[in-house]
């Protein structure tokens, strides 16, 4: 049901977003698209997948089973996932598929899922940060935007280093939330203080992991801006650093099918002094490209591992 329901509000904003433009004027646009700058764009998915598998190679402790082609397989079956759970639940049933396959214990493999999001996460609000407070004439809007996002990435580092501050906001969240997220919270709260007591006592490790995330994230965002090229637009690139993570969180929101509406509002609304809603617009259905492409990519890999799981509740 609750499926249905984002599918629902996906389909009503984009009704919106196509009834106000010129839907004619979407379609133009694709027709004048550069279609090198287009399969340059596209093309990245494969750059961006890969570097994403290498680094859950790196993620895994010494002695981990996990060759790379089972890495990039994992990435991939993750994606297709993506595209239907909430809030990139795929991810977190990636760490079952890891266990279930013999390359990590339960705990371990949800502690390095839960490390991976969360460097993906600090990357993007790092870039954010660093392209907002860049961003010429900035209006009361983008000035509160710039303080969150920056708050965001400070808190999001104190938790990650301090497990005192991480376990105390855990407790507070059992303890206000419902009886259903409960379990839920103490189970993440035990992979979170596995997750730092891992990944922290190897600080090389650590280090190359954050640098790679930070790449990582550099790629999505230039992929993005590429898009922009392949549409015959135009935004100056530090401005695109600080627009396009916005509307990467603005998909984050468990409102929509994976981020389709919210996604597509926020690239008219954050590039509308750049260019016009129909580019804006046809900016959207790209960006959903990234998202689309590597799910076709997992489809193949998702029922070996489905299927494990069943043989193994069998």
């Amino acid at each position: 049901m609750k499926r249905l329901l984002s599918i629902l509000v996906s389909a009503l904003i984009l009704a919106v977003i196509y009834w106000k433009i010129d839907f004619a004027g979407l379609l133009q646009v694709f027709r004048n698209a550069n279609l090198s700058w287009m399969a340059i764009s596209l093309g990245m998915v494969v750059p961006i997948t890969l570097i994403t598998a290498w680094r859950l190679q790196q993620l895994m402790p010494v002695g981990g089973r996990l060759g790379f082609g089972e890495a990039n397989r994992l990435i991939l079956a993750a994606s297709v996932l993506n595209m239907v759970l909430p809030s990139k639940m795929g991810d977190i049933a990636k760490a079952y598929f890891m266990r279930d396959r013999g390359h990590l214990s339960g705990s371990l493999a949800l502690s390095l899922v839960v490390f991976e999001k969360a460097s993906d996460l600090l990357s993007l609000l790092l870039w954010c940060a660093f392209g907002l407070l860049l961003y010429p004439s900035k209006d009361w809007l983008f000035w509160i935007m710039t303080l969150s996002v920056a708050a965001g990435l400070s808190w999001g580092i104190l938790l990650l280093a301090s497990p005192k501050i991480a376990q105390s906001c855990f407790g507070l969240g059992q303890k206000i939330a419902p009886k259903k997220l409960r379990a839920k919270l103490g189970k993440l709260s035990y992979a979170w203080q596995e997750m730092h007591d891992y990944f922290w006592h190897d600080k090389a490790n650590l280090v190359k992991i954050a640098l790679t995330s930070i790449f990582l994230w550099f790629l999505h965002l230039l992929q993005i801006w590429f898009f922009i090229l392949t549409l015959n637009a135009w935004t100056p690139f530090l401005t695109n650093l600080a627009l396009s993570p916005l509307a990467i969180l603005a998909g984050l929101m468990p409102l929509t099918f994976a981020g389709v509406g919210t996604r597509d509002a926020a690239l008219v609304a954050f590039y509308a002094p750049y260019f016009d809603a129909a580019t804006a617009a046809a900016l959207g259905l790209l960006c959903t490209s990234r998202y689309l492409l590597p799910a076709l990519g997992g489809l193949p890999f998702l029922n070996q591992y489905l299927s494990s799981l069943k043989t193994q509740r069998d």
